[in-house]
């Protein structure tokens, strides 16, 4: 079995939540979480690959659970996050 994790620190803490393409673009998308303590709240932050691209949130996420993350970043749609990814272009 092949590893496909991306070989950066923030992807120990982070899992590939599907691929974003339009037309020739595509972009791998992981959602990264970190609690600083077992009783604190969880933060997360979305980080887009493609190829040696890599764009990263700040941390836009902040609910009681990784569960909590993984349901708000579901809210997005596919067009949502093509506005993210974009206006974090340089």
């Amino acid at each position: 079995m092949t590893d496909t994790s991306p070989a950066f620190a923030w992807a120990q803490q982070s899992k590939h939540m599907g691929q974003l393409a339009r037309g020739e673009a595509r972009w791998e998308v992981y959602l990264e979480v970190h609690a600083d303590s077992p009783n604190s709240p969880v933060r997360g932050r979305i980080h887009f690959l493609a190829g040696e691209r890599h764009r990263e949130t700040a941390w836009i996420f902040l609910e009681w659970s990784e569960k909590e993350i993984r349901e708000r970043f579901n809210e997005f749609s596919a067009n949502e996050l093509w506005s993210l990814v974009e206006s974090l272009s340089p």
